[in-house]
């Protein structure tokens, strides 16, 4: 079919997620090669995709079960999210200090390469678009371990 329409807020279209699926080179803030077995258990249950979103546009598209936090994490590529759904809560380093500001549906945020943040999903969670300024092939995805200590 030459036009496919699709609904992202519905129930359908969405699957667990891995996360080589999402961030395809994945690596501790410090270097290290990240197993994702180990973040997998945190992420099961937590973090879905969508089926139907094309990932050839340098886009997914995600969702995060209510209250859950992507813990920090920071990358090589510009990135903006766009929220279909749901709220977040954006916290994030600029200039040494902490910033932090909540958006919602029809709403979006920018964020420049190498800036640490966590994304935390509003109580009802979170559907949304995230896109990068290059191929996801490209992107390059740094955790900080210490984050994932409680999970």
């Amino acid at each position: 079919m030459a036009i496919e329409h699709y609904s992202l807020l519905s129930e359908e279209g969405w699957a667990d997620s891995s996360v080589d699926q999402v961030f395809p080179a994945n690596f501790w803030s410090d270097g290290g090669v990240v197993d994702a077995a180990e973040v997998e258990k945190a992420l099961k249950g937590n973090l879905r995709i969508s089926t139907k979103v094309d990932t050839s546009f340098h886009v997914n598209g995600l969702r995060l079960a209510p209250g859950f936090s992507l813990p920090r994490r920071r990358s090589n590529l510009d990135g903006q999210v766009i929220v279909l759904g749901g709220q977040f809560t954006i916290t994030g380093e600029e200039d040494g200090a902490t910033v932090s500001g909540t958006i919602g549906p029809g709403e979006f945020w920018t964020i420049t390469a190498g800036t640490p943040h966590v994304m935390t999903a509003g109580p009802e969670g979170v559907t949304y678009l995230e896109t990068w300024s290059e191929p996801l092939e490209k992107l390059e995805m740094y955790w900080y371990e210490a984050d994932w200590a409680d999970r």
